[in-house]
């Protein structure tokens, strides 16, 4: 397959959908210019065409990648196609491989060896919750990518956990970048570019649907060596991903459940017919170690989950109470404040010590984090945990240079 422009890969997708086969499309016009340039007389020749399909090539041009390459420019987002060093080797013997992906963030991450999918329920329980964040922070500590769909729930978890571990992770969106979806999770996935990347396979603009969900989910196994599936129910979109995952060859792992809870009915379904249970972090990745054993240390798989301490990030925020003053007052304090400050939020009463103590030291220009470590004389390792806590609760956020600013 011969280089492509991206106008021309945008053009094709655009016009077939995203997850529409196009496998044999390619290796009979060998690339999207070439199937442009070749017009619908050897389109329908093909015989690899409905109608339908034909009269939606026609209707969709190239000029009109125009908006969303601009786009993409002007927010920082990455356009990946086939012919790309970052698109996922893993990807391209999909017959549906995606033709263009759109990326924030470290997007090498899509490459990387040992990644483990996690999805589950977005209503998870507590069990799930925990379990998921768990097992997530276990599995990028041992050295593992989790991979995931930054939707609440189990997703959010996962994605979280890693982040906690200062591992890697890898979040597929069921909707464009710029598409102002899930805003309750706006933190989190400005905190996976931070460690990883968030991708979509939809242009910019592409609004979230029942059926883009499903389309995404054949990514998340697509990338992984295995899938595991935390808390759903029979008909959860989890099925789906481990579905995709089984015809792909890749392995499904379940988490066991509450059998009287019908949240977990699909994760025990899964067991009952093959998958393999999930209890520690090493139930999953010793099906890698003998391929993969110099990128994992699985002495830290083998720990207990009950063991590991859950961080609820998501524990309100709140802040101090706004005063009532009048408009007169507003506008003294206006003049003597030419330059906007942040107000200080309040942290959490059950929020990390050393938090609270990193907290104190920050301030709305940034303070690098040489300089938080010699502030607070607490070690490197303990910062950098709880930066991501801050991070998570979106009370802090890395600028360039590697300093840290209050937000």
């Amino acid at each position: 397959m011969s280089n492509c422009p991206v106008e021309y890969w945008i053009w094709l997708q655009n016009a077939l959908g995203a997850g529409a086969r196009t496998d044999e499309l390619l290796a009979y016009f060998r690339n999207p210019e070439e199937m442009y340039n070749a017009g619908e007389y050897e389109w329908r020749l093909s015989g690899l065409l409905t109608q339908k399909k034909i009269e939606s090539l026609k209707s969709s041009t190239v000029e009109k990648t125009t908006e969303i390459i601009n786009e993409c420019r002007q927010k920082g987002y990455i356009i990946i196609t086939p012919d790309d060093t970052l698109f996922p080797d893993r990807l391209k013997n999909l017959p549906d491989t995606p033709l263009v992906l759109y990326g924030m963030g470290d997007c090498s991450v899509m490459n990387d060896v040992v990644s483990i999918g996690m999805v589950g329920t977005r209503k998870a329980s507590n069990y799930g919750i925990e379990t998921a964040q768990k097992l997530s922070f276990l599995l990028a500590l041992s050295g593992a990518t989790i991979v995931s769909g930054g939707a609440l729930g189990v997703d959010s978890e996962a994605h979280a956990g890693a982040m906690l571990a200062k591992g890697r992770t890898l979040a597929f969106l069921g909707c464009g970048l710029s598409v102002n979806y899930l805003m309750e999770n706006a933190a989190l996935r400005r905190a996976i570019t931070r460690y990883g990347a968030v991708v979509s396979e939809y242009s910019p603009f592409t609004t979230a649907s029942r059926t883009t969900f499903p389309t995404r989910n054949r990514l998340i196994s697509g990338v992984s060596l295995g899938v595991v599936v935390v808390e759903a129910g029979v008909k959860s979109g989890s099925l789906i991903t481990a579905n995709f995952a089984l015809e792909q060859g890749k392995d499904v792992f379940a988490v066991p459940g509450d059998i009287v809870r019908s949240s977990f009915d699909g994760t025990n379904h899964l067991i009952k017919n093959g998958a393999k249970p999930v209890f520690t972090a090493e139930d999953v990745l010793s099906e890698y170690e003998y391929r993969y054993g110099d990128l994992l240390d699985l002495s830290n798989a083998k720990v207990n989950i009950a063991s590991v301490p859950y961080v609820d990030y998501r524990k309100k925020k709140s802040t101090t109470q706004s005063k009532d003053i009048s408009k007169k007052e507003t506008e003294v304090k206006i003049a003597e404040n030419p330059v906007e400050k942040i107000e200080r939020k309040t942290l959490p009463e059950d929020i990390s010590d050393e938090a609270k103590k990193i907290y104190s030291v920050l301030n709305e220009q940034g303070v690098h984090i040489d300089d938080i470590v010699r502030e607070t004389n607490l070690k490197m390792n303990v910062v950098l945990s709880s930066l991501t806590e801050l991070e998570l609760l979106d009370f802090v956020q890395l600028e360039s240079g590697k300093k840290y600013k209050l937000i």
